[in-house]
């Protein structure tokens, strides 16, 4: 689910902030083409920001409480979003053009966040699974390939591969060579961190060689 509303929130986004992008400028320089845009791209408009923050909930709602990284990074971003909008509406209704470029400027700050808050779940992610695996060598055990999936890739792959979660392929049907996954989980992909300097070679051979097993 994640994954298909991914790109979708992205597209929906630019399109919502280049649409007020434009609006302000014609606001800043031509009220009379700002009132003739306004008008013709009225139902646009309704449809664009419905499928902007629609995309935007289901995002939340597939990440799951667990999922979510709530740094300050990520509720700033909420603030500017739910802030921009009646700051737009007001600024366009009055013709204020400062409130016009205040919103706007909120809605590229949150697009930033955004972008800083992907970043910053993936180094998350990274540094627990750091964390763990120092503990299992002060331990001295010698994991499986099972076991290091378990502690490694189960939270956003399932148990069976293809929970899915944050974008996560679908191990169960993945086409992928055994060569490929290995510079994957070594390299990182997308959402996806590094595991280089996590595991060692040997235990990406072992967690590859358990992924295969999942295959349907």
């Amino acid at each position: 689910m994640y994954k298909g509303l991914l790109h979708p929130h992205i597209l929906f986004t630019v399109l919502f902030v280049i649409h007020y992008i434009v609006k302000t400028a014609l606001l800043l320089s031509n009220k009379e083409k700002l009132a003739v845009y306004a008008k013709k791209t009225k139902v646009i408009e309704m449809i664009i920001s419905f499928l902007f923050l629609a995309t935007g909930i289901g995002l939340f709602i597939s990440l799951g409480s667990d999922g979510i990284v709530w740094t300050n990074e990520i509720i700033i971003k909420l603030v500017l979003v739910f802030a921009s909008i009646p700051l737009a509406i007001v600024g366009f209704k009055k013709e204020k053009s400062a409130l016009a470029i205040v919103s706007v400027l909120f809605l590229l700050g949150a697009l930033f966040l955004g972008f800083q808050h992907k970043s910053k779940r993936k180094d998350v992610i990274g540094s627990d699974a750091s964390d763990k695996m120092e503990e299992v060598r002060e331990e001295g055990k010698a994991l499986s390939g099972a076991e290091l999936y378990k502690i490694n890739c189960e939270s956003c792959h399932g148990e069976t591969g293809n929970a899915g979660v944050s974008g996560a392929k679908d191990l169960s049907i993945s086409t992928l060579s055994v060569a490929d996954k290995k510079v994957i989980v070594s390299k990182g992909k997308g959402n996806m961190t590094a595991y280089d300097g996590i595991l060692n070679a040997s235990e990406i051979n072992s967690v590859v060689d358990y992924i295969e097993t999942l295959k349907q």
